[in-house]
């Protein structure tokens, strides 16, 4: 499936979407139907029925030598997008990390990718089918490059070498050591004769190719140097550095030609026209076009809205594709400097994610910054996109789905579910929410925790404060109602738990004392258990009404960030820092099931109302469904 579009005409896909799409309604639940968006079922993990979000650009962007097509290292694997349409064509899965860099064989017939997994693979251009995996570095892989014909593959890490690879078989030939910090960025001549890397060491140091040799060493920017590039059948080298410069220099002498400056800061990609006339560089959130036979600036594209990373010109000499940290791709015709398109679905670190309680709307909280929503039942992202505040802490839906609750550094913001249009800010913070802002069952009250160790109760319908309860002596974390609304459990940094009642503000005289601060609360659905996760590997389950320990859950995760007890409260979700998904048998603390799939950091997991979903966000930039129901009848 993954290469389909590549080998299906237009009409005859058409043909086939229509009837796979028929075929998949009449026999899989609307739920999990994702016809529309088809991207959203690629490459997913064991046990997962949907991904929404496209992870984080990590790396740069290549065309195919055709330019057809647009490589795109992410932090979930590879996105190959169609450079005519910008649509998605595939991805590849396989890495278990961060992708650093991709590149195209010459011919376009392999793909190679370098990871922070510390690999270097080999892919199939054409099916997408994973050749070999290259292993021998010992850290980080930054930087990966084919050699003019296509036969050696390089490749810098932070092992602070660089490596060639026969491209045919996989076998190192080199180690080029001689960097005193990470290499960056690697860059083969014209002929193959000659590679460059460079290094956080502030040098560019060029080797023979074909020996694995040392020839020259190029000293000269005062930073660390992110990128290098050879002038197409010529005899140049350029370099971008931390120092906000771009430097030139001849390839056979090392001899520094001129010093690019005026950049706003760090240069971290600098790349040649296909015809060696036109150098572009990045710097901050915009590009540089520089005549490179007269060393002028020719142009400045701006329209990002964060740091530009990566760049990239198509064979063809007409498009600049560019890649940047506000997670888009832009293209621009840079003969004129008009903006031609946009990719767009990439986005940074999730940090909170949400069912709406009829369950056909997931919401997430994404670089801290945005509210983004898709429709469930086919995979599209609702508009508009919930914006503005900064700094947003996990959301919550109200019981009746038409209120989203977020909070930031001193507001609370109350957003209606359908429009993305606020409603309500609530606002009288001495310092910041630190917890997930809780609604009451009924969806009258929201509770909210603060730094100055205090929880604040407000009427979600006038927006006022009804009370704020004091007794904390550090920053209140987490707060749960029970399910009856009528207990609120506050947990503080200083590993304090608390039991509030809600009527009254009154401290229950029940105490729990968390072994740590603690990171999350959440009742169990029958309010008997209450469990809690913090900065160590532990999770505790708690008598809600005696404060008795229960039992202590020990798993994957150094960090257990978030916690989830499913409808009838028979299972417990937990997600942290080891990038795994744990599902544990609420009632003997049994491990159940470990879900793998994310790359990073988990940061919310949520069950849905009926409880056979999960739903679990990252800072690899995606959120994951997972069929709950079936996974568990497997085991």
């Amino acid at each position: 499936m993954l290469m389909s579009v590549c080998i299906i005409d237009v009409m005859t896909k058409i043909q086939f979407t229509i009837l796979l799409t028929l075929f998949l309604v009449s026999i899989f639940p609307l739920s999990i139907c994702f016809a529309q968006q088809e991207y959203t079922r690629w490459s997913l993990p064991e046990g997962a029925i949907a991904r929404f979000g496209k992870g984080n650009i990590t790396g740069n962007i290549a065309y195919s030598p055709d330019g057809t097509r647009l490589a795109v290292a992410s932090d979930i694997g590879i996105w190959l997008y169609d450079s005519g349409s910008y649509q998605e064509v595939s991805l590849l899965i396989g890495h278990t990390d961060a992708v650093y860099s991709v590149a195209f064989r010459p011919d376009g017939s392999m793909l190679a990718s370098a990871s922070s997994d510390k690999t270097v693979r080999l892919w199939d251009a054409i099916t997408g089918t994973q050749l070999r995996i290259l292993t021998g570095h010992d850290d980080f892989v930054n930087a990966v490059a084919f050699s003019p014909d296509g036969h050696t593959i390089a490749s810098g890490s932070e092992d602070k070498t660089v490596r060639l690879w026969d491209a045919a078989t996989g076998k190192q030939e080199y180690e080029l050591t001689g960097h005193t910090a990470p290499v960056t960025s690697i860059s083969f001549g014209p002929d193959g004769s000659i590679l460059a890397s460079g290094s956080e060491d502030k040098t560019v140091r060029l080797w023979d190719a074909v020996t694995g040799t040392k020839k020259l060493t190029l000293t000269g920017h005062t930073e660390s140097i992110l990128s290098v590039a050879f002038k197409p059948n010529g005899n140049i080298l350029a370099s971008g550095s931390k120092d906000n410069t771009v430097r030139l220099w001849i390839v056979d002498t090392g001899v520094h030609i001129v010093t690019l400056g005026k950049h706003k800061s760090w240069v971290s990609g600098v790349t040649f026209s296909p015809d060696g006339q036109t150098l572009a560089s990045d710097s901050s959130d915009r590009i540089h076009l520089w005549d490179v036979p007269t060393v002028t600036k020719k142009l400045t594209l701006t329209g990002h809205t964060n740091s530009v990373e990566n760049l990239a010109f198509s064979p063809d000499e007409r498009t600049l594709a560019s890649a940047s940290f506000d997670q888009s791709i832009r293209f621009w015709d840079y003969h004129t400097g008009t903006h031609k398109g946009t990719i767009a679905g990439h986005m940074f670190s999730i940090s909170s994610v949400a069912f709406s309680p009829d369950a056909h709307t997931i919401a997430c909280v994404w670089d801290q910054l945005n509210i983004r929503a898709w429709t469930i039942e086919n995979g599209k992202q609702q508009k508009p996109i919930f914006s503005g505040h900064t700094g947003i802490n996990p959301i919550v839906f109200s019981s009746d789905g038409s209120t989203i609750a977020s909070s930031n550094r001193k507001a609370i913001h109350l957003w209606d579910a359908g429009s993305g249009v606020r409603k309500q800010t609530l606002i009288d913070h001495t310092e910041s929410v630190l917890s997930v802002v809780a609604f009451s069952p009924d969806g009258q009250t929201l509770a909210s925790g603060h730094r100055d160790n205090t929880i604040r109760l407000w009427n979600v319908a006038t927006g006022r404060q009804i009370i704020t309860l004091k007794g904390h002596t550090d920053g209140v974390r987490g707060v749960s109602f029970s399910p009856d609304g009528q207990t609120l459990a506050s947990g503080s940094l200083n590993g304090n738990i608390y039991l509030w009642d809600v009527n009254s503000g009154q401290r229950k005289p029940v105490r729990i004392r968390h072994p740590i601060c603690v990171f999350c609360v959440v009742f169990s659905p029958d309010g008997s258990m209450l469990a809690t996760g913090s900065d160590n590997e532990n999770i505790h389950v708690w008598n809600a009404v005696t404060g008795a320990h229960i039992a202590t859950l020990t798993g994957d995760n150094a960090w257990n960030r978030s916690l989830a007890f499913n409808q009838d409260g028979s299972l417990l979700a937990s997600g942290g820092d080891s990038s795994k998904v744990q599902i544990w048998d609420a009632n003997n603390g049994t491990l159940i099931r470990t879900l793998t799939g994310h790359t990073s950091l988990v940061t919310s997991v949520k069950f849905s109302q009926n409880g056979h979903t999960l739903a679990s966000g990252s800072w690899d930039g995606t959120v994951l469904l997972w069929d709950i129901t079936n996974l568990i009848e497997q085991d």
